[in-house]
């Protein structure tokens, strides 16, 4: 039987020390997020974004994209896969958009610029159903893996909690005419 390993000492990104500039420089993500779209963008600690089991029952019953895609439950990480996931990261950058923001597009740009800023484990959410393709071919290779993204809901974030922790505005949406908020977030270390 073969033991597990710690996780060897890896060095942090190619920039200055977090003692140092190194928050100014993921502070400067926020104001990227707000280039590319966003409506505003806040950094967050990871053990202030919430998952439950319940979230993925909204989609299950009550999203007409249920298994239609692999960003979509069944196939996306469970909530608590995705709890473990977020604890082995600090922070995160939480992006707030309205309805004329394209989330999905905003958290791509902004986890591959963060990955490229050296944050080698940057990894983001999008909002909502994956609309890359008309069809999503659940057996073979993803067609747009660069873009493709599971929404935080669809892995168990409770977006709703996450977003009033942060101080967002969020509510229930009870008419089309009601202002609407989309959220996404991109882990960065």
């Amino acid at each position: 039987m073969s033991k597990t390993r710690a996780h060897p000492s890896v060095p942090g990104p190619q920039h200055p020390t977090p003692n140092t500039q190194h928050r100014t420089g993921i502070r400067g993500f926020l104001d990227r997020a707000v280039e590319l779209g966003a409506k505003e963008a806040q950094l967050v600690p990871t053990r202030q974004v919430f998952t439950a089991e319940w979230v993925r029952l909204k989609c299950q019953y009550g999203c007409g994209a249920y298994a239609s895609s692999r960003n979509c439950p069944p196939y996306s990480p469970t909530p608590e896969r995705t709890r473990k996931i977020l604890d082995e990261f600090k922070t995160a950058i939480l992006i707030h958009g309205d309805r004329t923001a394209d989330i999905r597009k905003i958290v791509v740009a902004l986890e591959r610029e963060v990955f490229l800023a050296g944050y080698y484990k940057a990894f983001g959410y999008a909002c909502g159903p994956c609309h890359l393709c008309k069809e999503c071919d659940l057996e073979g290779a993803c067609r747009h893996e660069d873009q493709a993204r599971p929404a935080m809901e669809a892995c168990g974030i409770d977006v709703f909690a996450t977003a009033r922790a942060a101080g967002f505005p969020i509510a229930v949406v009870t008419s089309r005419d009601c202002e609407q908020n989309y959220y996404g977030l991109v882990l960065v270390e």
